[in-house]
């Protein structure tokens, strides 16, 4: 059969170069015994590795064309090769809830859309490695006060240990990308609860970042009504900062000053509406 044709719309940029591949493959065995999942197998340059190492491998790929031709390729994994959307798919079916290492070629266009799907899911997946956009990946690995730092930072940094292992050129790709590439591996940590509202933490690390360049007591109004909030609530010393100077834990911290100014607010507006209705 003849080879895959890369479609732009799908994000297809196929791996060339066989030792890279290789490698990539390798940074899986960090997190043994368990399955592992493939996202965007294309042509099955990294696939072609994965099924040599002792352990339950399946591929996710939404492209007909490369589902046949991984069907014709690799016979053996026929059964494993799901021609599906990932971002759609309900994770816990795939191993029969057993955890499982997540890997793959990510498409540039959707790799954060992965990775938070990753975060819903982080019980069933305990390491996550894998090629992306280089700019993406220094964000998810770069540290408070750097440019770099922000939304994906925070929000993985929290879950997951955060690895940059290596850089990879363009010029080993079918079609070469016009940015470099990187390879990660993010690993579990310890955590097993922020200490926090963890819904309103997401929210408010999405809300103050959107507006990077800002203090905080600018940009935290967005999450209250209008003039609803107290004047010292917004005098506190951390109010002066911008997102990029926070610690993971100093917006956890952020978090629950948040949400007891919240209640508070809640509060007055009941006891304001019981006076109205009173009257």
């Amino acid at each position: 059969m003849k080879k895959v044709r890369p479609k732009k719309n799908l994000g297809q940029h196929f791996l060339l170069d066989l030792n890279i591949a290789r490698r990539i493959a390798d940074t899986v065995d960090a997190c043994p015994d368990i399955p592992v999942l493939e996202i965007g197998p294309g042509m099955g340059v990294l696939t072609q590795y994965l099924v040599e190492k002792p352990r339950e491998v399946k591929a996710v790929e939404i492209d007909k064309e490369s589902v046949v031709y991984l069907h014709d390729h690799f016979p053996k994994l026929r059964d494993n090769v799901i021609g599906e959307d990932f971002l759609r798919m309900d994770l816990s079916t795939l191993f029969e809830g057993r955890q499982f290492v997540l890997t793959g070629n990510y498409p540039y266009d959707i790799s954060s859309q992965i990775f938070f799907k990753m975060l819903d899911n982080r019980e069933l997946i305990p390491c996550c490695t894998g090629m992306i956009q280089r700019e993406v990946a220094l964000r998810i690995a770069s540290e408070p006060g750097t440019k770099a730092y922000g939304i994906l930072s925070v929000l993985i940094q929290a879950w997951y240990d955060v690895e940059y292992l290596f850089t990879v050129d363009e010029n080993v790709f079918n079609p070469p990308p016009k940015v470099k590439s990187a390879v990660i591996r993010m690993t579990r940590n310890k955590v097993t609860s922020l200490g926090c509202n963890e819904d309103l933490f997401k929210r408010l690390v999405k809300t103050v970042f959107n507006q990077r360049r800002k203090m905080l007591r600018v940009s935290l109004r967005q999450l209250f009504p209008k003039g609803t909030t107290s004047a010292s609530f917004f005098s506190q010393n951390v109010m002066t900062c911008r997102p990029e100077q926070l610690s993971i834990q100093e917006f956890v911290a952020l978090t629950n000053m948040v949400e007891q100014e919240m209640k508070k607010v809640t509060r007055q507006d009941q006891s304001e509406q019981t006076i109205d209705d009173g009257e």
